[in-house]
């Protein structure tokens, strides 16, 4: 069928297996991404049908993954490399930033990385140390490298595919707890026509204020603006989707009508995507902002216990605090 009402995770499953029918160059490497099918499940099924050689179980080795894609990579492959956890991904930071994300300047444009790492990133899971982090600031702020995050099964299943279309190395992070989360199912029609992958979307109408955010922050900016709206309050917002290049000129442009601006993020807000939003916003929108331009995110600490995790991560009250003390201001 065209249309299939697919959870996030069941959306990449098919636009993995859809890239891969399309193109055997294509590959998926990773620890327990074939037998197991991943620890998430989002490769489930795909060493079954495509086998082993396009679908490899790696040694525990983030760097050693990374290296193997970019030699593969120099060679006219397009390898998909997960990284089981977002905060497993440091031992790679190395092969990312040293390498992966130069060769293709250093080259003069002759050597292609066409190379996606997917990372599930973000809290909300109750995990251990390590399992639990946002690290998508440290990666857009690395030149040579494209870094996007998905925050709905539509997106999930066409944005990945032309992540492993891109030419350039592309850094893809998932929101891992919705992973399949019922209430974020959605119909995805594969016959569609995707908008461009490195574009914002708005993606609900408003003009009290503007909401801008990705990724998992990306549903309580929604559950907010519906809460607001019970109240007479009209937000509008805006998923980002891509974090380098970002794309901002939907949020310039709704910037201009509605005056107000709230930024959304799990990540810490010390020298990150919301502080590179708020930067651009004052560039562009100095004189049609009527408040300052507020954040809501996660603190500047390491990321906490599980137990105490509820109180590091945006939620509903606090997103409503920041519009309610912008539109006071």
């Amino acid at each position: 069928m065209a249309v299939q009402d697919l959870t996030i995770g069941k959306a990449l499953n098919l636009a993995l297996r859809t890239a891969m029918e399309g193109d055997d160059k294509v590959l998926v490497m990773g620890e327990d991404v074939g037998k197991l099918g991943g620890v998430f499940r989002i490769t489930d099924g795909l060493q079954k049908d495509f086998g082993e050689h396009r679908v490899l179980d790696t040694p525990l080795a983030e760097s050693g993954i990374v290296g193997t894609a970019i030699g593969l990579a120099m060679h006219g492959f397009r390898p998909v490399c997960e990284i089981q956890f977002d905060g497993f991904i440091f031992p790679a930071y190395d092969q990312i930033v040293s390498q992966l994300a130069k060769l293709h300047y250093r080259s003069q444009g002759k050597v292609p990385m066409s190379v996606v790492i997917r990372v599930p990133f973000g809290g909300g899971i109750g995990a251990v140390e390590h399992h639990s982090e946002s690290p998508e600031s440290l990666f857009a702020h690395v030149a040579g490298l494209k870094v996007v995050a998905c925050s709905n099964p539509v997106d999930a299943y066409w944005m990945l595919q032309q992540a492993i279309a891109c030419d350039d190395p592309v850094l893809f992070f998932e929101p891992k707890r919705y992973y399949h989360s019922a209430a974020l199912k959605a119909p995805v029609d594969t016959t569609a026509t995707p908008d461009p992958l490195f574009t914002s979307r708005v993606v609900r109408e408003g003009t009290a204020a503007t909401l801008v955010s990705y990724g998992p922050s990306m549903k309580v900016c929604a559950d907010a603006a519906v809460a607001a709206s019970e109240e007479g309050t009209q937000l509008e917002v805006i998923d980002l989707r891509t974090l380098s290049p970002l794309d901002l000129a939907p949020v310039f442009e709704s910037v201009r009508r509605t005056g107000h601006l709230v930024a959304v993020s799990e990540a810490p807000s010390e020298s990150s995507i919301t502080s590179e939003i708020a930067a651009r916003v004052q560039q562009e929108c100095f004189y049609s902002l009527e408040a300052p331009v507020l954040r809501v995110t996660g603190f500047d600490t390491p990321y906490p216990p599980a137990r105490v995790e509820e109180y590091f991560l945006p939620d509903l009250d606090r997103v409503l605090h920041a519009v309610d003390r912008s539109l006071a201001w």
